[in-house]
C-alpha cells in the first residue's frame, strides 16, 4: 500500500471510482464511434459521400479519440448543410419551403428530394430522398451533434483528455503525477468531481445522438426490406 493510501484511506476507494468512471467514459464513446460509422455508412451508399469511416485508438489518449470523432461529426455537418444547399439551390422556393414545413405531408417531400437527387446523383432512390428529408428536418443537425461536438472537445481539454484509453493504471498516475498526501487527495477529488460532471452531460447527449442515428438507420433498414 502506498504511503499516501496510509495517510488517507479513502484514496484507495476513490481510485476505483475513478477508474469506474473512466471505464464508463470509453463505453459512451465507443457506442458513438459505433453510431457515427453507421451514419456514415448510409450517407456514402445513399447519398454519394465519401466520409472515411472511423476506429477507437486503443493507444492514444481522451482527447485525441475526442478529436477523430469532432472531425468525423463536422463532416456529416458539413455534408447535410451542403444537401441543404443543393435544395435551395435547384429547387423553386415555394418547393423548397416544403420541404421544412411541418405540415407537409413526408411522402411529398421524399418526392421532391428524390427529383433534387436524380439530378445531382444522375439517378435516385426514394431511400436517398427519404434519408435527406428525415436529416433536414429533425433537429439532428442543428443540436444533437453540436451539443456532442461541444462536450467531446470540453472532455478533451479537461483532466480527462491526457489519459490514454487503455493503460488505466498510468492514466491515473499521469492525473496524479505520482505525488502524495494531501495534494494526491485534492488531485483525486478534482478528477473524481470532472468524470461525475462530464459523465452525466456526455452521457445524456450521447444517448439523443444515438437515437437520431438509430431513427435514420431503421428506415433505411425497413425501406430494403
Amino acid at each position: 500500500m502506498a504511503l499516501s493510501d496510509l495517510l488517507y484511506p479513502d484514496n484507495p476507494k476513490r481510485k476505483q471510482e475513478l477508474i469506474h468512471l473512466h471505464q464508463e467514459l470509453l463505453d459512451c464513446m465507443s457506442a458513438n464511434f459505433h453510431a457515427t460509422n453507421e451514419l456514415v455508412g448510409v450517407l456514402n451508399k445513399h447519398l454519394g459521400c465519401t466520409i472515411t469511416p472511423i476506429e477507437m485508438r486503443e493507444s492514444s489518449t481522451v482527447k485525441e479519440n475526442c478529436d477523430i470523432i469532432i472531425q468525423v461529426m463536422s463532416e456529416i455537418q458539413h455534408q447535410v448543410q451542403k444537401i441543404d444547399s443543393d435544395m435551395k439551390e435547384k429547387l423553386e422556393p415555394v418547393l423548397y419551403q416544403k420541404l421544412y414545413d411541418i405540415k407537409e405531408p413526408e411522402l411529398e417531400k421524399i418526392a421532391i428530394a428524390q427529383r433534387v437527387f436524380s439530378i445531382i446523383l444522375g439517378e435516385a432512390t426514394s431511400t436517398a430522398a427519404m434519408v435527406a428529408i428525415k436529416l433536414l428536418g429533425s433537429n439532428f443537425l442543428t443540436l444533437t451533434v453540436s451539443t456532442l461536438i461541444g462536450l467531446l472537445a470540453q472532455i478533451g481539454a479537461s483532466v480527462l483528455g491526457g489519459v490514454s484509453i487503455t493503460i488505466i493504471g498510468l492514466g491515473l498516475e499521469m492525473i496524479l503525477h505520482a505525488i502524495l498526501g494531501a495534494v494526491e487527495r485534492s488531485q483525486l477529488l478534482t478528477a473524481v468531481r470532472s468524470y461525475e460532471k462530464h459523465l452525466a452531460e456526455f452521457k445524456a447527449a450521447s444517448e439523443q445522438y444515438q437515437c437520431a442515428i438509430h431513427e435514420v438507420t431503421s428506415l433505411v433498414r425497413q425501406q430494403a426490406q
